[in-house]
């Protein structure tokens, strides 16, 4: 298994589109570090205020949470978990920062996770349907290997390369953001908000949990692709439909929750499990435990359809 693993990461690596994937990366980082060392304001000054304006923003918060009508369920949520949060800083002196740090860099970087996920789809979704439009398929099957143990290399090499494009975009948003925005004022807490309390969490173990956490969404997508290339040996159909739910699936789910209950066994209802660390539930009543067998489910589904249409396909038809 692992030498066919390093065999399909040669493959990927013998490509110039990977590099090309990884420099865009890497630049889209660079463009978002220097837009905000341009037009951000980083000229952190005393304010010996900010209690009143924290209970002034609590205010108006609560203003808002009375005037919201009954089917604004998400945005009332998201609402007392800012109350929360400012009453915890009152309760415990903490002020709040608008200074740009290295820290805060990384954590604005982690929107650019779905942009690493397009570049892992469009792995998944060629590295099974390419070796049929190439007809390198009958050469790879002919050896002898049992074919789950090719598909199974060919899906670790896929979740192999989302890893390491995740830790490329770390990388590079941690080096450039303490290099051009520095460490701050050395308070590296984040406040989360969970199961209805204020919590205080490393910062630096709080970055690596939330970009952990946000790949979830981008591997469970992948899987999907994986699948329909396996299935149906078509990589603009895996591509096209993986990157449309990459980048609408959440938005449509949230407006179908903020009306029926039934969205929360919705794929994309569960791939964000930072709503239970430092936010709230999509659906009220959602768990952890439960978005976690929800995804355990899909995923078993993705890979039995996977592994189960390529092991029993006839590829001389």
């Amino acid at each position: 298994m692992p030498k066919l693993i390093v065999n399909e990461w040669i493959k990927i690596f013998k490509r110039p589109g990977t590099f090309v994937m990884i420099g865009l990366l890497v630049l889209s980082v660079i463009a978002t570090g220097v837009l905000t060392k341009v037009y951000s304001n980083n000229k952190q000054t005393a304010n010996h205020q900010w209690e009143q304006q924290v209970k002034q923003e609590i205010k108006e918060y609560q203003k808002q949470i009375k005037e919201l009508p009954s089917t604004s369920v998400n945005v009332k949520k998201d609402l007392e978990r800012k109350v929360a949060i400012d009453q915890y800083r009152l309760d415990h002196k903490i002020p709040p920062t608008k200074e740009t740090t290295g820290w805060t860099f990384i954590k604005d970087s982690s929107a650019l996770i779905s942009f690493a996920g397009l570049f892992t789809i469009i792995i998944a979704a060629g590295i099974v349907a390419s070796e049929f439009s190439w007809g390198t398929v009958k050469l790879l099957l002919i050896r002898p290997i049992k074919r789950y143990k090719i598909l199974l290399s060919k899906y670790m090499t896929v979740i192999l390369f989302d890893l390491f494009m995740l830790a490329i975009l770390f990388a590079s948003a941690a080096i450039l953001g303490f290099a051009l925005f520095g460490t701050g004022d050395g308070n590296n807490v984040h406040l989360a908000y969970s199961n209805g309390s204020v919590v205080e969490q490393n910062m630096f173990l709080y970055l690596i949990k939330t970009y952990l956490l946000a790949s979830i969404d981008v591997i469970m997508i992948t899987t999907m692709a994986f699948m329909i290339s396996a299935v149906f040996r078509n990589s603009s159909m895996a591509t096209g439909l993986s990157i449309f739910l990459l980048f609408m699936g959440g938005t449509i789910t949230s407006l179908i929750a903020s009306r029926y209950d039934w969205a929360k066994y919705i794929l994309f209802a569960n791939t964000d499990l930072t709503q239970y660390f430092d936010g709230v539930p999509l659906v009220k009543g959602m768990t952890v435990g439960f978005s976690v067998i929800m995804l355990l489910i899909y995923f078993f589904v993705f890979q039995l359809l996977a592994f189960r249409v390529f092991t029993k396909r006839d590829v001389a038809a």
